[in-house]
């Protein structure tokens, strides 16, 4: 595996990328994770590389404008071998072979330190104007990072300029899980350390747990062939107890040899934890050598790098609120593709965690279809990126309506979607509002089907309507979270939107929303009028069915007159006076299809009821 590093004349202007065997990839200005963007010199995309697995392929772009230098020699391709460079401008590309590793451990510690807060809140910063600078500027650079990875890479670059006594940097990621598990164990030890100890004298905590951490990211200064080994007790250590720990494992008087050398070129590290809530605990770890350093012939080694630890649990600090920030925006962004500005409203000022748990609430549910979707997949089959354009076009409307009267989408089913009022937030109109989304769905396609340029012109919906008892709530981490709602009443919204295709009503709601919208809807906002009396396919109760209409000045080919001859229609047909049932029907407008189902019943037998008649009319099938 090899690594290129880009260095330019700052020291903070440098990154490390393992280079891909075998995949060519652009270097320049402006070339993604490949971005020396701190030199102007370099173009936005100057050279095309090439890692074959044994030498690099470097190979100058047509629009690159300055030229590449190599073994001092102006140059249009060049072949670079491991520990050699290229330069491009002011910034100096090193090849080099290294590699992280956290498999197996380190030999113990002979010194061990642990930082208290107070101790270091009253050590004085030696340049505070160079910290206050890095710090003041750590904010901007790591969240103009598009990625972890990326603000990693650049929270060490950072590091490796600030701490001039560092020579390995890395930030590891501990799983949550070997997190939970230590915790157990610390649990049982002795809670309060002396803050200076032998490493034979303080119980270590269990190391079973190989693959529960990783290195998200590292670096080191030389570009010589050599491996970088962290420590793992160490950093479970710190992040166990929540505070930055010192190890040392070779002293002053001891030569640097043995078996400690023969694992890695380090032979003192520090380890400060990133921690922030509900995510996977980070740690900065900073290793360094003795004979690079003087403080380590100086005294206490671990007292003479308390300023260094003091800037880095800064660092770890801001890094840590800016990890939560990064959380909470994308899980604001998840959460508004489920939930309608006003709902996210009503949760910024709750326990988001808590509200959005799975509970059991009063809810109303609507479930849209979209109608014409087969025919037109069958016409389009050459040009499915078009027709999923456009069924994304019809969704978005049925999401939009939702979503504008405080709704939650709980799913999309194909070309279908499910809405639901009163979880997490229970609206006392959420029957008027489930009312007015859905009747605006309605008109948005029935306007949309006068245009014939219109995308969605040969569509049509189906809505079905239910209230009542029902779980809803979140499922999944907050990077992938899912609403949704459980219960019967999704079952019959759904029969109810199938059943629209037999009685050609665009909405239609279940006995419970009918009700609760006589009592609590204006005539102004929604009509009602009753369809039929129902026994759904595989269902044993049966179901009367009403109709969801528009106000009488939006539906005017349907008056309020004509509405009681179809009920009065109804209550002839369920009485088994079809006689009288057929002469109310026909004083209806022929743009009324609804009437059609209960005309047609009516002839099919001859317009006398059978044998029997309860006025139930079974559904052969969904």
């Amino acid at each position: 595996m090899a690594d290129l590093i880009a260095q330019g004349v700052r020291a903070e202007d440098r990154w490390r990328r393992p280079l891909p065997l075998g995949e060519q990839v652009v270097l320049g200005r402006a070339a993604g994770d490949w971005s020396a963007s701190w030199d102007m010199q370099i173009s936005r995309r100057h050279a095309q590389l090439l890692w074959d697995g044994r030498r690099l392929e470097v190979r100058k772009l047509p629009e690159a404008k300055n030229p590449i230098f190599f073994h001092g020699r102006q140059v249009e391709e060049c072949w670079v071998l491991p520990e050699e460079h290229f330069i491009i401008g002011q910034t100096s590309f090193f090849l080099v072979q290294q590699s992280c590793h956290l498999g197996g451990e380190l030999p113990e510690p002979i010194y061990e330190y642990r930082y208290s807060s107070q101790e270091l809140s009253a050590v004085p910063f030696r340049n505070p104007d160079r910290r206050i600078e890095v710090l003041s500027r750590l904010p901007g650079v790591l969240s103009e990072a598009g990625s972890d990875e990326e603000m990693c890479v650049r929270l060490v670059s950072m590091l490796m300029a600030a701490l001039p006594w560092a020579e390995a940097v890395a930030v590891a990621v501990l799983a949550e899980s070997a997190k939970v598990e230590l915790q157990k164990e610390q649990a049982s030890r002795i809670e309060s350390f002396p803050a200076i100890s032998k490493s034979a004298e303080v119980s270590k905590p269990s190391l079973s747990s190989v693959g529960a951490i990783q290195a998200i990211y590292w670096d080191q200064r030389g570009i010589k062939a050599t491996f970088f080994q962290p420590s793992r007790r160490l950093i479970y250590q710190a992040v166990i107890e929540g505070r930055s720990v010192f190890h040392l494992w070779v002293s002053g008087e001891q030569p640097i040899e043995g078996p400690f050398t023969q694992s890695g070129p380090y032979d003192w590290a520090f380890c400060t934890p990133i921690l922030a809530e509900s995510l996977p605990p980070w740690a900065i770890y900073v290793a360094g050598r003795r004979a690079t350093a003087e403080f380590l012939h100086k005294g206490s080694p671990a007292l003479e790098l308390r300023e260094e630890i003091k800037f880095t649990e800064l660092v770890a600090s801001m890094v840590g609120s800016l990890r939560r920030m990064r959380r909470l925006e994308r899980q604001q962004a998840i959460l508004s593709q489920f939930f309608s500005p006003l709902v996210l409203k009503s949760l910024s000022c709750e326990e988001a965690d808590k509200l959005l748990g799975p509970q059991e609430a009063e809810v109303v549910v609507l479930f849209c279809d979209l109608r014409g979707f087969s025919r037109r997949s069958e016409k389009q089959a050459e040009n499915l990126r078009e027709l999923l354009n456009r069924v994304s076009q019809a969704l978005s409307v049925m999401s939009h309506q939702i979503l504008a009267e405080g709704g939650v989408i709980g799913d999309y089913q194909g070309d279908a979607a499910l809405g639901f009022w009163g979880w997490p937030v229970a609206w006392p109109d959420m029957i008027e509002r489930a009312c007015r989304a859905a009747l605006a769905i309605r008109s948005h396609f029935q306007t949309a089907a006068q245009n014939p340029q219109s995308p969605l012109a040969d569509f049509q919906v189906g809505i079905g309507i239910a209230t009542g008892r029902a779980v809803a709530g979140k499922i999944g981490p907050p990077e992938q979270a899912k609403v949704t709602v459980f219960g019967p009443v999704v079952n019959i919204a759904s029969r109810l939107e199938s059943m629209t295709k037999l009685f050609h009503a665009p909405i239609l709601v279940d006995p419970a929303m009918a009700e609760a919208i006589r009592q609590k809807v204006p005539r102004t906002v929604a009509r009602l009028r009753r369809v039929a009396v129902v026994r759904p396919y595989g269902m044993i109760q049966p179901l009367l069915i009403s109709e969801l209409l528009p106000p009488a000045d939006q539906a005017p080919f349907l008056s309020d007159d004509q509405i009681q001859h179809y009920e009065a229609a109804l209550d002839a047909f369920l009485a088994g006076r079809w006689q009288e049932a057929y002469h109310y029907l026909h004083r209806l407008p022929a743009e009324d299809q609804v009437a059609d189902f209960l005309t047609a019943f009516i002839t099919q037998h001859n317009r006398t009821p059978p044998d029997g008649w309860d006025g139930i009319i079974s559904l052969p099938s969904k």
